[in-house]
């Protein structure tokens, strides 16, 4: 029997969850763009997947994992701000949302924090929000 990954179902759930909200499509420039990795030549808004850990949490016989993430959103040159609104629509998106994940049930999903910095050298601002997640096997 082959097993998904759950932190690539997770992945999936998030995408679907965020791809449908209009707003959020709005400030990143007509679409959701979050990504795996910077997209070569790409200008900001867009968010990228950060670290990520995941955990067996296996309990009375449930398969289950916790999963620490982070989602990473790169700021407009000079705006702080184009991060923060992208940043916090994403977040009360996702707090505490049911999440319909293939071959995986969603037990819990909660924003854990969120912050900004601009880096000194090159100017570049972002915001970065960290979770975590309970998954469970479907079966």
């Amino acid at each position: 029997m082959t097993r998904s990954s759950p932190l690539l179902a997770l992945r999936a759930g998030l995408l679907a969850r965020l791809g449908g909200d209009a707003r959020l499509a709005a400030l990143m420039g007509g679409r959701l763009r979050l990504y795996d990795e910077p997209p070569r030549g790409a200008a900001p808004v867009y968010a990228l997947f950060g670290p990520s850990e995941t955990r067996d949490d296996s309990v009375d016989g449930a398969r289950r994992h916790r999963h620490a993430f982070a989602l990473i959103v790169l700021a407009k040159p000079g705006s702080v701000r184009s991060a923060l609104e992208v940043a916090e629509l994403i977040a009360a998106s996702l707090d505490e949302a049911d999440l319909s994940l293939s071959g995986h049930a969603l037990v819990l999903l909660r924003l854990r924090g969120l912050a900004s910095l601009r880096d000194e050298r090159t100017g570049e601002a972002r915001a970065t929000l960290s979770f975590e997640a309970v998954t469970e096997s479907a079966a």
